[in-house]
This record gives structure tokens, C-alpha cells and sequence, in this order.
């Protein structure tokens, strides 16, 4: 979230972040979001219960009240219904810690050392009703080093999503990026520079 407020300052940033909306009252982010001039608010998920479309057609107003065209996730930990994410249909985006279709769901960074992959990273997506399934568009890729633990794999993977994400979300503003089923296309041209890890003197 931060990294997303901090990006859009920028005078040529296409979107403008309008409101940072928290199921939880007194999460670290609302604070943040306040602090940056950015209205904060709270749609509580607990007084609905198990309901969740109540829940979610309660923060459907504030959405609508507010006049947002876009949705990034950043740390709202709920599964969203059909409904929710249908309202929002390649406009909503999530960032996932692993390469997708790798590591969905949760605990990846440990899962990912368990498995000894020798690469891993973050997914920017769009929102579909299947967890963690959407539409790519973009991935950052860190090296898993011998002596990694989840949390120092976790940090570096972390200093990729603060960098990815506001690529992401500049790219999609801008309408440069185009959904044809469960791949996107557009934006800028891939790097081809390989990752390879370890070397081997390559």
C-alpha cells in the first residue's frame, strides 16, 4: 500500500489513490493512508458474521460513494465471493508473494524452500473468483539462496512486490494492458535477461 502512495506523488502517475479501506478498525494502513492525506476508512467485516456478500455489498457502497474505478489489494486477507469480484471484473488487482501458478495461497516463502526451488518471487494479478488464479500481469523473480529462512527469502521478495506493484498498477491505468481469456498482453517489452541461479560460472 505504502509503495502504491508513494508512486502515485508522482506528477505523471495516471491514477490517483483516492481511499484505503480496511476490514479491520485500527489496521497499521489506515493510519498510513491518513498520514498521507488519503481518507481512511473501515467497512468491519465482524458485525456480518459469516455473511460475506453483506459484508462485501456494505463496502460496494463506500466504493460507489467514493467513485473508484480500480481496486488494488494489499494485505486484505479475506476471500472475496463471485459476486464481489464480479462487480470489479479486470479492475481489481491483487499481488501474490510467489511466481503464480506456483505457491498459491498462503505460507508460499516456506513451502518454497521446502521444495528447494531455486527461484521465487510475486505475481501482480487480476482479481478472478479462484484464489490467487487471474490473469498475470507482471512477475518479479528473486534468487532462493542456500542459507535462506522464510523471513529473509520473504524480505526480498518484498522489495520486488514494492516495485512491481506500482508498475503494475501504472500500466493498467494507462489501458495498456489487455486481458484475452487468462493471459494479458501489453505494456513494456519483456526483459530477457535470464535469472539463473546458481551460477556455475555461467
Amino acid at each position: 500500500m505504502t509503495s502504491l502512495i508513494d508512486a502515485a506523488r508522482a506528477p505523471d502517475f495516471p491514477a490517483e489513490i483516492a481511499v484505503v479501506i480496511s476490514n479491520v478498525a485500527g489496521a497499521p494502513g489506515l493510519a498510513k493512508s491518513a498520514a498521507a492525506g488519503i481518507a481512511a476508512l473501515t467497512v468491519e467485516s465482524k458485525p456480518f458474521g459469516k455473511d460475506r456478500e453483506a459484508f462485501e455489498r456494505a463496502m460496494q457502497n463506500e466504493l460507489t460513494t467514493q467513485r473508484i474505478d480500480l481496486i488494488c489489494l494489499a494485505g486484505f486477507m479475506r476471500m472475496l465471493t463471485p459476486w464481489f469480484v464480479q462487480q470489479w471484473t479486470g479492475r481489481m488487482l491483487n499481488i501474490h508473494p510467489a511466481l503464480l501458478p506456483s505457491y498459491r495461497g498462503l505460507h508460499t516463502h516456506e513451502r518454497a524452500l521446502a521444495d528447494g526451488v531455486r527461484i521465487h518471487g510475486a505475481t501482480v494479478h487480476f482479481v478472478v473468483p479462484d484464489m490467487d488464479c487471474g490473469p498475470i500481469v507482471v512477475q518479479g523473480a528473486v534468487a532462493v539462496h542456500d542459507n535462506d529462512t522464510p523471513e529473509t527469502l520473504g524480505a526480498r521478495v518484498l522489495a520486488v512486490e514494492h516495485r512491481i506493484y506500482p508498475a503494475a498498477l501504472r500500466a493498467v491505468a494507462r489501458g495498456d494492458i489487455r486481458i484475452d481469456g487468462n493471459r494479458t498482453s501489453g505494456g513494456l517489452q519483456p526483459n530477457d535477461a535470464p535469472l539463473i541461479t546458481p551460477g556455475f560460472g555461467l
